[in-house]
This record gives C-alpha cells, structure tokens and sequence, in this order.
C-alpha cells in the first residue's frame, strides 16, 4: 500500500491533474491530492498520459487504462516518481518522468494498441467473386512478399486462386535495397523481427539475402519442382495482370512509413500474449495495417552506408538469374538498388507519436 507522506500525497495531485487533461511536467508539480488508489502508477504510464493530454482529447476510460497498463517487452518495470517515495537500498531508482527515453512510453502505448487491435478483432472476409475465367491463366505468385502477396489475395477476392497443373510461376522482385525494407516489413507483420538495423547490418555485412526476397532461390526451388520453363521473373509488377490474364491493375497494398513498420512490429509483440500466431497475423495485416496506411509518413529505404555492399550481392542476383535463362520481365539491373526518397530508419519520437495519434483515435 502507498504511505502517506507528502511526496505520496504531492503524486497523487499530480494523477489527479492528468487525469483531468492536465500536462504540467512532474518536476513543475507542486499541490496535493487524495489517494485513488492503492499503489501509485508508474513513471511510464504517468508521462504518457500527460503526452497524450499535450496530442489530443483524452476520454476518462483511456486515462484509467493507460495509468493501469503494464510496460510489456523488455526495459524497465514499472518506474518510481523521484520525489514521492524515497531511494532505496535496492531496485530501480525512481525518476523524473521527464527523463524517460520514448522507448519506455513506447512500451506502454505498443501494449494498449495490441489490446485494441485484438478487441477490434479481425474484418470478416470478402467472399470471393465467382467467374468462369478462373481456368485461364493458372500461376502462382511468389517472391517479395510486399509486392507479391497483395496481388495474389486481391486475385482470390475476384475469383483466381492461385494453383493448379501447368500453373506458371511467377517470382515477382524489385530492386535489392527495396526488397530489405520489404523482408523486413512483412516480417514485422507476421512472426515478428529485431529492430530495423538490428536486423539489416549484420545480413549486410554477411552478404546475405533473406530468403522469401532471393528469387534466384526462390526461382530455382520452383525449378527443381515444375521445370525451368515454367519459371519466369518479374521485375516489373505492372506485367503480372498481364501475365494472369487479367485485364486491370492489381492491388498492390497499403503503403506504410518506417515509423508505421516499426510501430507494427512493436504491438505485433504485445499481440504475442494475446493471440495465437495466425490471428496476431491477421490481426497485424488486416486490422492494423489500414489504420497506419491512414498516416503519411516517409517510407523506409536502404541506409547509404550499405549502398556499396547491397550493390555488390544484387549484381551477383541479377547474374544468377540471367544464367539460369529464366524469362525475364522488366530490366534485369532493376535488381540493382536506387536512390528512392525516404528515411534511413524509423524514429523512436515518431513511432512514439503515430502510437498516440492511433491510441487518441480509436478511444475518442
């Protein structure tokens, strides 16, 4: 139980002020209150609250959950208010919320929006559109998963499942730096995945390229399966209706920013204790993702230290392809990367205000 003392009694005005909209910082805090409650929240959830009154309007039931969250994922637990409770021998030091990197509000805001992604549960699927072309055309659509998997569900919906004897394979891929941001999307969207360049440097300085964007690999799989000749390489994604017979655009999927990639793979970790793999997939991809394709941003590219490198394994992709006398569509050197406009990599301040923008929205 909380002692009362003044420092108690001075934290406990200052919960009562965020609770109200307040934003005054801690430190600048000065009058008392009366205990709300047994313990005191934490310096995380209570600077947080206090961020989101300084965004937008803040409903009474998201202030009780936000002082009640818990800070899941790694970091630190719950944190003290320095000034309330006095220093102790062991644990963790309280602090000034103030403080605090926005990793740790992070924590807090990525645990709540996993809560309201999986109460708002997944969308009930389209069913898809019955015709009598379905037998024209048969393909299956592999490769980079961003460029790839939308088209592929979006000629589901209209009734062209992928499949089928004598299907042609079509291994879809872009430039090399492109298809990095890519891997690493789709696995934040799903089993989930390190940060940003916690994830890219050492695959760089390795060489490596992950396997669902190395379509010499991929293609040369299908090979082994279905013969070469029925392998073919697309490097330019307006070919593919085309090449499945169909006679408009695919959709190619909600454009995302960097901070909306890292934001995804952030809840997609709270959303592992709360659902099992499959619906923390969907949920992620079907729920979410609208929600942050909602919000312009700049989009995540290659970081110009890795230029020299990622050049260096896509010359060695494009030759593999090339020699393996697949059909190729678009230009083979499109394999190599771009300049494209962009960030090098997401932002902690700006994941950590998409986080509040979509908290503030989904609880008005």
């Amino acid at each position: 139980m909380t002692d009362d003392t003044p420092g108690v009694r001075r934290a406990w005005g200052w919960v009562a002020h965020l609770r109200s909209g307040g934003t005054t910082p801690w430190r600048d805090w000065a009058e008392d209150g009366d205990p709300h409650g047994r313990i005191l929240p934490g310096a995380q959830q209570l600077e947080l609250l206090r961020r989101l009154n300084e965004t937008g309007t803040v409903s009474p039931e998201l202030a009780t959950r936000v002082l009640e969250a818990s800070a899941p994922g790694r970091g630190r637990p719950d944190l003290e208010l320095v000034g309330a409770v006095p220093q102790l021998a062991f644990g963790p030091a309280p602090v000034d919320p103030a403080d605090l990197p926005d990793d740790e509000l992070l924590r807090v805001a990525a645990g709540l929006l996993a809560e309201d992604v999986n109460a708002a549960g997944v969308p009930e699927p389209h069913q898809p559109l019955m015709t009598r072309w379905w037998r024209r055309g048969r393909y299956r659509l592999v490769g980079d998963p961003v460029l790839a998997d939308p088209m592929r569900a979006d000629l589901i919906r209209h009734g062209r499942p992928p499949g089928g004897r004598g299907a042609t394979v079509l291994v879809v891929g872009t430039d090399l730096g492109t298809m990095l941001t890519h891997a690493w999307t789709a696995r934040s969207l799903a089993i989930g995945a390190p940060g940003w360049r916690e994830w890219l440097d050492p695959l760089v300085r390795r060489g490596t390229v992950p396997h669902r964007v190395d379509i010499a690999r991929t293609a040369q799989g299908w090979s082994d399966r279905v013969g070469a000749d029925r392998v073919q390489i697309v490097l330019d994604p307006t070919a593919v209706p085309s090449l499945v017979g169909v006679r408009r655009q695919l959709d190619t999927g909600p454009a995302i920013s960097a901070d909306g990639v890292d934001l995804a793979r952030r809840v997609g970790q709270s959303l592992g204790l709360l659902a099992v793999p499959r619906r923390r997939r969907a949920l992620l991809r079907e729920t979410l993702l609208p929600r942050l394709a909602e919000v312009p941003g700049p989009a995540l590219v290659l970081p110009p230290e890795h230029t020299d490198r990622v050049h260096r394994r896509a010359v060695r992709l494009r030759n593999d392809v090339l020699t393996a006398g697949y059909a190729v569509h678009g230009d083979p050197d499109g394999l190599l990367p771009v300049d494209r406009a962009g960030v090098p990599e997401p932002s902690v301040a700006g994941v950590l205000a998409l986080a509040m923008h979509l908290l503030l929205k989904a609880n008005s």
